[in-house]
């Protein structure tokens, strides 16, 4: 095993930089005993893991699946000495999640305030990804929990938490729209739009009341990055077309004002905070899903139409989602 898992940590560093050279200076080691490690397992395996090329080296076939197997192999490994910290009762341990881009700010990153300051010996990766990507990371076991949009569909993931999100329009505080508490999508007809692009997991209800209304929105601006469409809306653009989620902080803070689209058609979006399966969250992960779970299903993203008292007087402070 020691021989092993030293030709895995080389085989990882090589396959990641294409070099053989420049793994050598990442882990300070020779290139010839990188290189004779690699030759070794290649020669028992009987198959190359690398093409080598005039430009560097390059992952065959049996390479990808090897470095596949490596990345599962190190995610073990933490796994296991996070349990065997847990049978000596200590709170520490390296914990990853997986979150869309709409919770890089506000609930999710106070939480982790509160868990780093809570339980200092607990650590936290935290992956933005698509919506579909979370679920894919989530059933792969590259993180140990995940919150995205939409699992109900989805036999290999539990969810232990969820709240309910509302599409609607997104204006600039002030702006004669936003006085509204709801509107029909038909409402913003003429109107400069700035309106999700794919990946965003949004486009599909948008499509789907174009489709019934026969609304077609006049897209000033499409994008696929929610604070650019933020920031446009801020900025007097056009009016956006966001979730509630999107834009809670902002909404708080008295800084845009949120008008939910009122179709019948339209049905709220489930956000959940979701496991593996299969998978039995370590103890360090159990303590960090606790305390993202504590409040996470109190979460109202479809009633955030109006800014907080105290947010609206000094708009430049932090906002509570709670």
């Amino acid at each position: 095993m020691p021989a092993f898992s030293r030709f895995l940590r080389y085989f990882l560093v090589v396959g990641r930089l294409g070099s053989i050279r420049r793994a050598a200076d990442e882990l300070n080691i020779s290139a010839s005993a990188i290189d004779r490690q690699i030759l070794n397992v290649e020669a028992e395996l009987g198959v190359p893991l690398f093409e080598r090329l005039p430009t560097g080296l390059r992952l065959t076939a049996a390479g990808e699946v090897m470095m596949a197997a490596g990345g599962r192999w190190r995610k073990d490994m933490a796994t296991v000495r996070t349990q065997i910290e847990d049978l000596r009762g200590l709170k520490r341990g390296h914990v990853d999640i997986a979150i869309i881009d709409a919770l890089a700010k506000g609930y999710i990153p106070r939480t982790i305030q509160t868990i780093n300051r809570n339980y200092p010996g607990i650590t936290i990766g935290v992956h933005v990804l698509e919506n579909d990507a979370v679920r894919r990371a989530i059933t792969t076991g590259e993180v140990d929990f995940g919150i995205f949009f939409g699992p109900a569909s989805y036999s290999d993931i539990t969810v232990r938490a969820y709240a309910e999100v509302v599409l609607g329009f997104v204006t600039p505080a002030g702006h004669p729209f936003g006085q509204r508490d709801e509107a029909r999508f038909s409402a913003a007809a003429g109107s400069a739009l700035i309106v999700p692009s794919e990946p965003l997991a949004v486009c599909q209800q948008i499509a789907v009341l174009e489709g019934v209304t026969g609304t077609v929105p006049n897209r000033t601006v499409t994008s696929d990055n929610i604070q650019m469409i933020s920031s446009l809306v801020l900025q007097g653009v056009g009016i956006g077309i966001l979730t509630s989620l999107d834009v809670i902080t902002e909404v708080k803070r008295g800084l845009l004002s949120f008008t939910r689209i009122s179709d019948a058609v339209l049905r709220p979006m489930t956000l959940a905070l979701c496991t593996a399966t299969a998978r039995t969250p370590s103890y360090a992960a159990g303590i960090v899903l606790a305390e993202i779970d504590h409040g996470f299903s109190a979460l109202d993203y479809s009633a955030a139409t109006a800014p907080s008292s105290d947010d609206a007087a000094r708009t430049g402070s932090s906002a509570s989602l709670g």
